[in-house]
């Protein structure tokens, strides 16, 4: 696995934003059958899920997180060099929606803006990109992560259809003599790449009127190639190999043992897949963040948003953040920041 430690660079705050609407997981019995709905549920955790409306994109929650964060830390928005832009849903397929929200948030031409594309393990890497760009001289950056997920999720495939959220988030960073060091651990194995797809809709294989039909599945699942496919028994196997050994090696860049950590946020996967590993590493549970009850699987914002509406804000504490997932693709910080700045999740009405 890449590792490498950041220094000189300060995670000042993060804010997310939800949707309005909010679909509880029971209402699909009819569609899938009480029992099996609420076998999903206890396995998953999920009692409810914040779903946007097909005006709403994930880069609108992202605006509305930064617009939010932007506010509370009272930066001179001339003063940003360069925006992140993490997501699997854009905008569009060109131009990058990094473009579109430089000039959204009104931030000025000599800001740099790209798109990464990437998901559960997103947050992580924009972080590491986010604070390496201002390690290299910027000396602030704006990170906007989020995805719309349920676009891409076929509503007769109960292996997605109750598991997934739509949120964005914004982080701030900026350069800080005195901040402490950003301890970065980072993988991917494209083999797995298969296990959590849409087939089509890109460059391999095009959009066409045939791949939109749903068709019978394994299952009984109905799903068409446009829409998200997952392996979920592989995609466990491979949390359960390779995300342990990630925590470990964090932990002794840190110079940690478990017991002085804070707070674990992996990736809101699932409650099963989640005690599992703290079982795994042997972490007390109230050290691990479950915060996707009434949320869902955000994705590539589930761990900001985790941050925002489960841990205190302020205090000096030890965190470790954790993705993994959809490539395969996986990473892991840790990093003890001053004082950081959580902010409560804002509802997005569109």
């Amino acid at each position: 696995m890449s590792a490498c430690t950041v220094s000189g660079v300060a995670v000042r705050a993060v804010a997310t934003a939800i949707p309005s609407r909010m679909e509880r997981v029971q209402d699909a019995s009819e569609r899938f059958g009480a029992e099996e709905v609420a076998k999903i549920a206890a396995s998953s955790g999920i009692e409810a899920r914040v779903v946007a409306d097909p005006s709403c994109c994930a880069s609108d929650l992202c605006q509305a997180s930064a617009e939010r964060l932007l506010a509370e830390l009272g930066w001179d928005r001339s003063t940003i060099s360069a925006l992140v832009f993490v997501s699997q849903t854009p905008d569009y397929i060109l131009p990058a929606t990094s473009c579109l929200l430089q000039q959204r948030l009104s931030l000025p031409s000599t800001c740099a803006a790209f798109d990464v594309n990437l998901g559960c393990s997103g947050y992580v890497y924009g972080l590491w990109i986010a604070a390496s760009l201002v390690a290299a001289g910027q000396h602030r950056v704006l990170l906007l992560v989020g995805d719309t997920i349920n676009r891409l999720v076929s509503p007769l495939d109960r292996a997605t259809a109750l598991l997934f959220g739509d949120a964005g988030s914004a982080t701030a960073l900026e350069a800080d003599p005195d901040a402490g060091p950003l301890h970065f651990v980072l993988g991917t194995n494209g083999a797995g790449g298969g296990n959590l797809v849409v087939p089509a809709g890109g460059a391999r294989q095009p959009h066409t009127s045939e791949t939109s039909v749903r068709k019978e599945r394994a299952n009984g699942n109905m799903r068409a190639d446009d829409d998200l496919s997952m392996a979920g028994a592989e995609i466990f196997a491979f949390t359960l190999k390779e995300v342990p050994p990630l925590v470990d090696q964090v932990l002794a860049m840190a110079g940690w043992t478990r017991e002085e950590v804070d707070h674990v946020v992996f990736h809101q996967a699932n409650r099963f897949i989640l005690q599992h590993l703290a079982r795994k590493l042997k972490l007390d549970e109230r050290q691990v963040v479950l915060a996707l009850q009434n949320y869902g699987n955000t994705v590539s914002a589930s761990i900001p948003l985790a941050l925002s509406s489960a841990v205190p804000t302020g205090g000096r504490k030890k965190l470790i953040l954790a993705g993994f997932g959809v490539g395969y693709s996986w990473g892991a910080l840790a990093f003890s920041p001053n004082e950081l700045l959580l902010i409560p999740p804002v509802t997005l009405t569109r």
